[in-house]
C-alpha cells in the first residue's frame, strides 16, 4: 500500500470546486450552464503545472472541452486516451439534504450533483495528471486527457461532434477509459469484485405520432389521434422483449457463479439476479432491450380533439439486437402510429481481454490485494460510443473502492450523489498505478 501523495491530498479539494461550478445540462442548448466556466478550472489546473492546454468549443457557443497529450516513452504505440465529461443532469436542491452545488465535504463524503456522473473520476483525473508533469512522469505511451461538454445529452455538442470535425485531437488513440466501472461490490466478509464496463446498450429516443381528425370534445369520434396514441404507448410501454444473452453479460454472470456459486439460469434469471441486491437493477436491464416512455404531448384544450399526439419513448438496444427490436417496435405500434428518432447512438461492446484489462487488475491488486475485475455491461451509454467509431477500444475504469453497504447504482442521477473520501483517494492511487503502466 504506497503512502500519501500530493495527488490523494488535492483529489478531494478539486472534486467539490469542480461539484461547486453548476454545469446543468438540461438538454436545450438555450439553457445549459456553466460548462465553459468547467472548462477553465481544468484547463487553469493543468496549466498550472506546465501543460500546453488546448480549449475547444464543440459545435455551439461555450460548449467546451479541455484537451492535454502526455508524451510517452514509445510515441510507436498506440496512445491511450483518459476521459471524463464536465457537464451534469439538473438537480433540485428542495429534494436533498444538503445543496446539489455545494460540493459539501462532511461524514467521510463529497456530496453534489456529479460525485459519482462524474466530477469524482475528473478530479482523480486532474490530480494525476498534474502530479505526472510535477515529478516528470513518463508513461510507457502518449496519454490524452480530454475533458469533455454534453455527454449527458448524448454528445452532439461534445464527443460526437469532435470525433466528426476534430478527429486530430485523438490522434493515434487505439484504446480509451472512462466512467462507470473499476467500482466495487463486497460479496462476502473480505471478497471484493471490480466491475470493468466492457460494454453498453444503445441508445434510440424515438418521437412517436399518431394523426386523427380533430372535432368538438362532446361528439362521438372514432378517429381520435390521443386514443391512437395511448393505445401504442401502453402496448410498447408494457412488452416485455426477450432475454438475450450477450458476451460480456455471459462472462459477468459465469464469473459471478465462480465467486458466489449461484447460478443464474436462463428461465429464472431475473429471480436469480435479485440475489445480487441493488447490483441487480443494472444487470438486471442488460439481459433484454428496454423501451420506457417518458414523454406525452397533445392537444391545447379540454373540449378540442387535437389532430395529432406525440410520445417520447427511451429505447436501450442490445449490441445485435438493432433491427431484431425495431421489428417488434413496428408490429407494436401498428399503422396508425409513425416513429422518428430523436437520437440514436449505437451498442459498444470490447472484448474483456489484453494488456489493458491486464493493467486495470494489477492497478486494483495493489491497493486492495483480494480483488477481482469481471467485466459488465452497462444498461446506459457513456461517450465511449463516439470514440468506438475511431476504432478505439473502450472501457469504463473509474476506480472505486466502496462501502458494502452503500447503493451505489441509485446515486447516479439520485438525490444526495456523494462519493466517498477514502474512495477518492484509493481512485487516484490506482489510477496513478495504472496510467504508469499501460
Amino acid at each position: 500500500m504506497t503512502g500519501p501523495t500530493t495527488a490523494e491530498d488535492e483529489v478531494v479539494q478539486l472534486a467539490s470546486e469542480l461539484i461547486r461550478i453548476d454545469t446543468s445540462n438540461t438538454g436545450d442548448p438555450a439553457t445549459v450552464v456553466g460548462e465553459r466556466e468547467a472548462a477553465e478550472y481544468v484547463a487553469a489546473k493543468l496549466s498550472e503545472v506546465g501543460y500546453e492546454v488546448e480549449m475547444v468549443e464543440s459545435g455551439a457557443p461555450r460548449r467546451d472541452n479541455v484537451f492535454i497529450r502526455l508524451a510517452g516513452a514509445d510515441p510507436d504505440r498506440g496512445a491511450l486516451l483518459v476521459h471524463g465529461h464536465l457537464d451534469v443532469v439538473p438537480a433540485d436542491p428542495s429534494e436533498w439534504s444538503v445543496h446539489p452545488f455545494s460540493g459539501a465535504v462532511q461524514d467521510g463524503y463529497v456530496w453534489g450533483r456529479g460525485a459519482v456522473d462524474m466530477k469524482d473520476m475528473v478530479a482523480m483525473t486532474i490530480a494525476v495528471a498534474r502530479r505526472f508533469k510535477r515529478d516528470g512522469v513518463v508513461p510507457p505511451r502518449d496519454i490524452v486527457f480530454a475533458f469533455l461538454a454534453d455527454e449527458e445529452a448524448g454528445g452532439k455538442y461534445g464527443a460526437q461532434w469532435l470525433v466528426k470535425n476534430r478527429p486530430d485531437l485523438f490522434d493515434g488513440c487505439t484504446e480509451a477509459v472512462g466512467e462507470v466501472g473499476g467500482f466495487s461490490l463486497t460479496l462476502g466478509e473480505d471478497q471484493r469484485v471490480y466491475l470493468i464496463e466492457a460494454a453498453e446498450k444503445g441508445i434510440a429516443w424515438m418521437r412517436l405520432r399518431a394523426r386523427g381528425k380533430p372535432g368538438h370534445g362532446s361528439f362521438l369520434h372514432e378517429d381520435n389521434a390521443v386514443t391512437k396514441l395511448a393505445e401504442a404507448v401502453a402496448r410498447l410501454g408494457n412488452h416485455t422483449f426477450p432475454i438475450v444473452i450477450t458476451d460480456t453479460v455471459r462472462q459477468f454472470l459465469d464469473q459471478m457463479s465462480e465467486l458466489t456459486g449461484l447460478e443464474f439460469p436462463e428461465d429464472d434469471l431475473e429471480g436469480s439476479l435479485a440475489k445480487l441486491g441493488p447490483l441487480s437493477r443494472i444487470i438486471g436491464a442488460t439481459v433484454r432491450d428496454t423501451a420506457n416512455p417518458t414523454m406525452l404531448q397533445a392537444g391545447y384544450k379540454a373540449n378540442v380533439i387535437p389532430s395529432t399526439a406525440e410520445a417520447v419513448v427511451d429505447c436501450r438496444v442490445l449490441p445485435g439486437r438493432q433491427e431484431a427490436f425495431l421489428r417488434e417496435v413496428d408490429e407494436l405500434l401498428g399503422p396508425d402510429v409513425s416513429r422518428e428518432w430523436v437520437t440514436e447512438l449505437p451498442p459498444v461492446e470490447t472484448p474483456f481481454e489484453g494488456a489493458l484489462v491486464e493493467a486495470m487488475a494489477a492497478a486494483l491488486r495493489t491497493e486492495d490485494p483480494g480483488a477481482k475485475t469481471i467485466p459488465y455491461m452497462l444498461s446506459g451509454g457513456t461517450d465511449a460510443k463516439s470514440f468506438a467509431e475511431l476504432g478505439m477500444r473502450c472501457y469504463g475504469f473509474a476506480p472505486l473502492r466502496l462501502p458494502p453497504d452503500l447503493d451505489f447504482a441509485s446515486l447516479f442521477h439520485g438525490i444526495d450523489e456523494r462519493v466517498p473520501v477514502d474512495a477518492l483517494q484509493f481512485g487516484t492511487r490506482v489510477l496513478d498505478t495504472f496510467l504508469r503502466n499501460s
